[in-house]
């Protein structure tokens, strides 16, 4: 795998709560179109196995919270998860000031 190759692989399927954390810090997201809307945003397709273990574990450590909205599963960031979102925007910025 060449080097650009792998660093996009592991900044996107690699770091996939980043992404949904990010989906959920304005608004609520039904958990069936998260999928869809990563990739709408962010330009991949998660699998469906990852995506639902990094709900499951984001949900257990109370980065997100699931609510019911329109008769369906969703999910909202909550502040904790918020703040660790902030932290890796700010270590984003700092890397690229580096490189």
């Amino acid at each position: 795998m060449e080097p650009f190759e792998r660093f996009r692989k592991l900044n996107t399927e690699g770091n996939l709560w980043i992404y949904v954390l990010a989906l959920g810090k304005d608004d609520i997201v039904c958990e069936e179109e998260v999928r869809k809307l990563i990739f709408e945003r962010f330009g991949f397709l998660p699998g469906t196995i990852l995506l639902k273990t990094v709900l499951y574990r984001l949900k257990r450590k109370d980065y997100i919270k699931s609510e019911r909205y329109k008769g369906k599963r969703a999910y909202r960031t909550t502040e904790r998860g918020k703040k660790e979102l902030t932290k890796t925007v700010e270590f984003c910025q700092q890397l690229i000031e580096k490189i």
